[in-house]
């Protein structure tokens, strides 16, 4: 099967394709979140700016944050585990819950922040449900202390082999998940109109002038980052072989002093010896 040079899971055509077709993440959007669309009457893409000079630095997150109704909901897509995650992924619902206040308003302003990630590695091995939700609750009652603070997780990973054509959740992680042209088509052959949309946006998007400058950016700042690494790395070798040297030099001159220091103290005592036998020859 061919494999795909680049999938939904890729940050910079996760972000364009959704900048430019809206009604796509809209609907996306409400399946992830289990709410009706219809029920949707305020949608608004706060970040769809990508700063091409942020493209491919290591810590460029190309997420998406938007308002839904009264809601903040920030959704981005993570492929390798860097550790930490859901510690990482609570920092960002602060920022954005805390940034989200006018200096003098009450607190009871902030609005409900959501934070989804759809992730391709295993983050939770012990639950078998590829999604998680979790919110703050008393830890007995499980009692909730507000509904302002969301967190979903969608573990690719754990997806089912088999997915219903009606069931438009697993049918859109599908599409995250898929690797080769044969997914592809296959997922856009299901006579599913937002699927058929999603692939043909898909393919629209990585055959545009745009994504592949974006792409030839990333490429080069990936290079960039390693030729830069292999070089601070080169320069630390070499900073550590003249710290060696310096250090064994070090110690041959140590070395070499003590030496002197001892050979200087054995001549002296046999001058002592000489004299003194000297004076016992004179004597008899």
């Amino acid at each position: 099967m061919a494999k795909l040079k680049n999938t939904f899971k890729t940050d910079i055509l996760f972000k364009m394709l959704f900048r430019k077709h809206q009604n796509l993440l809209k609907q996306l959007v409400a399946h992830l979140l289990s709410i009706p669309l219809k029920s949707i009457s305020n949608f608004i893409l706060e970040n769809p700016e990508m700063p091409p000079e942020s493209i491919g630095k290591k810590f460029c997150r190309l997420d998406i944050h938007m308002t839904v109704n009264d809601q903040k909901v920030n959704l981005e897509v993570q492929v390798e585990n860097e550790g930490n995650f859901p510690e990482r992924a609570l920092f960002y619902w602060a920022r954005i819950y805390s940034s989200t206040l006018p200096e003098g308003n009450n607190y009871i302003k902030l609005p409900r922040t959501i934070v989804i990630s759809i992730i391709n590695f295993p983050l939770f091995p012990q639950y078998p449900e590829f999604h998680s939700e979790f919110q703050a609750l008393e830890v007995t009652r499980h009692n909730p202390l507000t509904d302002k603070m969301v967190l979903h997780f969608f573990e690719l990973l754990k997806l089912p082999k088999d997915i219903g054509s009606n069931d438009m959740l697993l049918l859109w992680l599908a599409l995250f998940k898929a690797d080769t042209e044969e997914e592809l088509k296959r997922l856009s052959e299901l006579g599913v109109t937002e699927l058929s949309e999603a692939v043909n946006a898909y393919h629209s998007v990585t055959a545009s002038a745009e994504f592949k400058e974006m792409e030839r950016l990333r490429i080069k700042a990936s290079h960039d980052e390693a030729q830069a690494v292999g070089n601070a790395e080169r320069r630390g070798e070499k900073r550590g072989v003249k710290r060696a040297n310096a250090k064994w030099k070090g110690i041959v001159s140590k070395k070499d002093a003590a030496l002197s220091e001892k050979d200087a103290a054995l001549s002296e005592r046999d001058a002592i010896i000489a004299e003194l036998r000297k004076q016992m020859d004179s004597r008899q």
